[in-house]
């Protein structure tokens, strides 16, 4: 029976390190093609003369290709998506949370199905929209058109978080002397700041990640990182190692961002997973 445990325990050992070089690898093999010089991009694998001009051309604008301009407009742009759904979202969470009436789940739900409603569906009506009333390519136009992304996030994830908050709280504040109002700002808000944390990175990754509105609505002056790192495969030679240099640039900010607020991130994710 020992013997056994053990053969069971080297195999699930053995699966679990072969599947995470296989979750690794596709990560391994971006670094890899990055550093790889342009002139050995096709004819070897993992024998190179590793280089970091790949990074260099992408930060320096050397190909014509305005990266580091994508990558201040997708800062810009995510982080104003995010403020805005919080500034309204963290209301209507709390809202929601607190008062039920006749439909409010049904009008919940019309909400989340913007969230999971593909975006192509709205994309036609959204760009003859933005054409006529001069939201395109504008920063603007995208911080407006991913609150259909950020914002249906923030308002399910609080919801459950507010609602977890028992409302005795609130009444004892109001019967200090508090207004709903100050109810909200300095008793149930402070309270889920670990929540908020965790919201803001997830609806900061959807913003930041989101491919297909910064590629209908833009062109040039607010276009994202998501869409301006294809540029470099453009030509009648794809430069990979170029856009590879660029897709791991644009992984900085996130990461950054969770590495940041892990202290809030671990509460945040865990806040109300067990209930007395």
């Amino acid at each position: 029976m020992t013997l056994r445990k053990r053969l069971l325990g080297w195999l699930a050992d053995a699966a679990l390190i072969l599947y995470f070089v296989f979750a690794l690898f596709p990560i391994a093999w971006m670094v890899i093609l990055s550093l790889k010089p342009t002139n050995q991009l096709f004819s070897t694998y993992f024998s190179f003369s590793p280089t970091l001009d790949g990074y260099r051309t992408v930060l320096g604008d050397s190909e014509g290709i305005p990266f580091l301009r994508f990558f201040v407009n997708s800062l810009v742009v995510s982080v104003g998506a995010v403020v805005l759904s919080l500034l309204v979202g963290l209301p209507a969470a709390y809202a929601s949370a607190r008062w039920r009436f006749k439909g409010s789940e049904n009008l919940m739900f019309t909400l989340l199905s913007f969230r999971f409603a593909p975006e192509l569906t709205v994309i036609i009506p959204l760009f003859v929209l933005y054409q006529k009333l001069g939201l395109f390519d504008t920063y603007v136009g995208m911080v407006w058109v991913l609150q259909l992304v950020t914002l249906p996030l923030i308002v399910w994830i609080m919801r459950s978080y507010f609602a977890d908050l028992t409302p005795e709280l609130e009444q004892a504040a109001l019967l200090d002397g508090y207004t709903r109002k100050q109810a909200f700002l300095r008793v149930a808000l402070p309270l889920v700041k670990p929540g908020v944390a965790a919201v803001s990175l997830l609806a900061f990754i959807f913003a930041w990640n989101n491919f297909v509105f910064p590629l209908i609505l833009t062109s040039n002056e607010a276009q994202t990182v998501t869409v301006g790192a294809l540029s470099f495969l453009g030509g009648d030679r794809p430069k990979y190692n170029l856009t590879a240099a660029a897709a791991l640039v644009s992984v900085v900010p996130p990461l950054l961002l969770a590495l940041t607020i892990q202290r809030y991130l671990v509460r945040g994710l865990s806040f109300g997973a067990v209930k007395s």
